[in-house]
């Protein structure tokens, strides 16, 4: 038992003296660009989360919005979202949205025409490789859901980095429903990527590479690959499997789009209702990589 014991412990030692170079050789830094706050390791771009309302020159005046992430990098500094993309305005990197918000017998637009539009309550705070905002869905001039968002970004290594994202939301007041698109065949709404343009793009989904655009299929996770400015790149979006309504059924679209589709559309499932002092909380991991 005494050398079983002495085995572990020098394991752990190893372990430990392992890892406290890496975390040595991982630096994050923070720095507020004006409404937009850049997260680099030691020197090299990670993301920006845009706290404060943006709209690109050109863009039509009520696609202004706030509270996502874009751009977002990989290791080796590609850059695979876009922002503002011509063919869908809407589209915000990485970002999580409805476009149905059922609240007090009316309907709002959180995806597209903003009738319901996200702000910050508060500037975010950040700490390390990690940030807090808080932020509220406001409508007619009242706050209806309470937002948090945390995320944190793990250290690159071995060509790719990983990224947390918790998000948790509230009622505030009255219930809220969260539906997803009401086109036939389809229920995008919930958490999402836009890319940026691409060749040699490849969708792939549960480790099956897909031969065309699908919706309302349930998979536990997604992924985008492709070349950018030469550089082959991989985006993968996997959802908490503890989390409410997993697996999603996904919007994954080879124009560039992936959305693990909450609540989704299924026989039983047609809408999620928030209600106050219930707050509802989901939980992704994003990871980018660098492709020989």
């Amino acid at each position: 038992m005494r050398t079983s014991w002495n085995f572990c412990n020098a394991g752990l030692r190893a372990c430990v003296l392992l890892l406290i170079p890496l975390a040595a050789h991982a630096q994050f830094t923070w720095q507020d660009l004006g409404g937009r706050l850049e997260l680099r390791e030691n020197g090299s771009p990670v993301l920006v989360y845009n706290y404060a309302p943006q709209l690109k020159e050109g863009a039509p005046e009520n696609r202004r919005r706030c509270c996502y992430i874009f751009p977002l990098y990989t290791p080796a500094g590609v850059s695979m979202l876009d922002d503002f993309p011509k063919d869908h305005w809407h589209h915000r990197g990485l970002f999580w949205a409805w476009p149905v918000v059922e609240t007090g017998g009316k309907t709002y637009d959180l995806w597209m025409n903003l009738t319901v539009q996200p702000r910050s309550t508060r500037p975010p705070v950040t700490s390390g490789a990690a940030l807090e905002a808080a932020n509220a869905w406001r409508a007619e001039g009242s706050d209806i859901v309470r937002e948090n968002l945390r995320l944190t970004a793990r250290p690159a290594g071995g060509g790719a980095r990983e990224i947390d994202v918790e998000l948790t939301w509230e009622a505030l007041g009255a219930a809220v429903t969260l539906r997803g698109s009401r086109e036939a065949g389809k229920s995008y709404g919930g958490f999402s990527a836009r890319f940026a343009e691409r060749s040699g793009t490849v969708l792939r989904a549960d480790g099956e590479t897909l031969s065309k655009d699908e919706d309302l299929t349930p998979r536990r996770w997604a992924e985008l690959e492709g070349v950018y400015g030469g550089k082959r790149a991989i985006l993968r979006i996997t959802p908490d499997p503890n989390d409410t309504g997993t697996p999603y059924q996904w919007c994954l679209r080879n124009y560039g789009f992936a959305g693990a589709s909450f609540p989704g559309r299924t026989a039983s499932q047609d809408g999620y209702t928030l209600q106050p002092g219930k707050p509802l909380a989901l939980r992704f991991t994003v990871r980018v990589a660098d492709l020989q």
